[in-house]
């Protein structure tokens, strides 16, 4: 076998007599070497090494676990997938420990048995293969639509399961919610969801266009119908065929293309302006509102024709503050996504921040949270998020409790499960160490609630 067919092996070692031993011993990978933490960062970059074995104690303080640390946090930000196996000295079990809670593989004391080092590397190998076999037949399926959305909420949950069972009918549906709560997000999952996923998904904002211009973008026109249309110019209506089109702040079209959109819902025929041919137009509606429409038709602001028309599957969104735990699940993920795009691998929320993102209502919902967490990114000085660099601060309202024992108890229980799990980013034993129970135990609780 060539040695470009082998797998590569890093040993970063810096006494070259252990160094030179392990290569020989290993001669069925494609060992590269690295005997201080700067040259191991060259061959992680290089060659992306499914496995890396390496001594905690580094140049230029080879006493001391610092270095090795650093290294080991470093690797695992840019090549997560490694798998990496701490070389520890004699009595040194702390260290171990304290390595695989930062994300290492596996460890061994110093002196070791080359056979069962092979034998943990072979492990690693295999689990790495099976984790990058496990991504490529993921990237072959149809993905998740609603992958976007992260949530435990069981409300929540229960709008992700009925997008996903009318995203295959044609039904118009209306999504009511505040602003911020993702509401295009769940659009695009109606129309991904759907069997019109291969055509073209229009979004339009009612509310961010003058209304003297509204018109000629929803319905489009013909060349010469007024001053400056120097060609004829389909609208968004039509731009839309046989996809579907998203009518976003539909609480604020004005009054008098109400009538017009609604003769289009009922004959799915349009006429663009100045032009006397009607076009059909097959796409499906979904619309979205942050506005209560029914006091909307109270005032006389909004045609209760057009509602009905439009309200054939209505579906609310809970804002953030009434999805528990969620603030938390959220704040996790945009750290992440954060900093990486800011290049701050390793930073993280400090439990101060957990505990000021779970207590703040977020009117602005998700958005708010987003730009919240971005900034705190950015602006943070250490590799911890602070309660101050949120710019949080103060607890929340304590709600009512209900006067039924049982219901209260179990409420306060699942509760309580759902914020721990979130502040620990989906951690079982850290989340089982927050609420002082065993981890069989918080499985068993998990279980009886409906969580995974």
């Amino acid at each position: 076998m060539s040695s470009e067919k082998l797998p590569h092996l890093l040993i970063v070692e810096d006494d070259r007599a252990l160094q030179k031993q392990i290569r020989w011993a290993f001669d069925q990978y494609e060992t590269l070497t690295a005997d201080d933490r700067e040259s191991a960062l060259v061959q992680v970059r290089r060659y992306q090494p499914p496995v890396v074995t390496m001594d905690l104690g580094l140049p230029p303080d080879a006493d001391s676990v610092s270095e090795g640390f650093k290294l080991l946090e470093e690797m695992l930000t840019l090549a997560p997938d490694t798998k990496i196996i701490v070389l520890t000295g004699q009595n040194d079990r702390a260290n171990a420990l304290r390595a695989v809670a930062l994300g290492a593989y596996d460890f061994f004391a110093k002196p070791f048995e080359i056979e069962m080092l092979g034998l943990t590397i072979q492990r690693a190998y295999r689990l790495y293969e099976l984790q990058q076999e496990n991504k490529r037949l993921q990237a072959m399926q149809q993905p998740d639509v609603l992958s976007g959305l992260l949530t435990r909420d069981p409300e929540l949950l229960r709008v992700c399961r009925t997008i996903e069972r009318v995203a295959v009918t044609d039904a118009t549906v209306l999504l009511l919610g505040e602003s911020g709560t993702g509401k295009e997000l769940l659009a695009r999952g109606v129309h991904e969801s759907s069997p019109r996923r291969r055509e073209r998904f229009v979004a339009i904002n009612c509310a961010a266009i003058p209304e003297n211009l509204l018109e000629s973008e929803l319905f489009g026109y013909e060349k010469g119908a007024f001053t400056g249309a120097a060609k004829t110019t389909p609208g968004k209506i039509e731009t839309a065929n046989n996809g579907t089109l998203m009518l976003d702040e539909i609480g604020d079209l004005p009054h008098s293309l109400q009538a017009k959109l609604l003769r289009f819902l009922q004959e799915r025929v349009i006429e663009r302006i100045g032009g006397r041919q009607e076009i059909p137009v097959n796409v499906r509606i979904v619309c979205a509102t942050h506005q209560n429409l029914k006091s909307l038709i109270a005032e006389g602001r909004f045609r209760e024709d057009l509602f009905y028309r439009l309200a054939e599957i209505v579906v609310n969104i809970p804002p953030l503050r009434a999805r528990s735990g969620d603030a938390a699940l959220l704040a996790h993920a945009f750290v992440r996504r954060f900093a990486e795009e800011q290049n701050r691998g390793g930073i993280s929320l400090r439990e101060d921040a957990l505990r000021a993102i779970d207590a703040h209502s977020w009117p602005g919902n998700v958005r708010e949270l987003e730009n919240c967490i971005k900034r705190a990114v950015i602006m943070a000085d250490a590799n911890q998020i602070t309660a101050d660099d949120v710019g949080l601060s103060g607890a929340g309202d304590n709600e009512k409790g209900v006067l039924d024992l049982r219901h209260a108890r179990d409420d306060a229980e699942r509760r309580a499960i759902i914020a721990a799990l979130a502040r620990a980013d989906g951690n079982v034993v850290k989340a089982s160490e927050l609420l002082g129970v065993s981890r069989p135990t918080l499985y068993d609780l998990m279980h009886r609630f409906g969580l995974k």
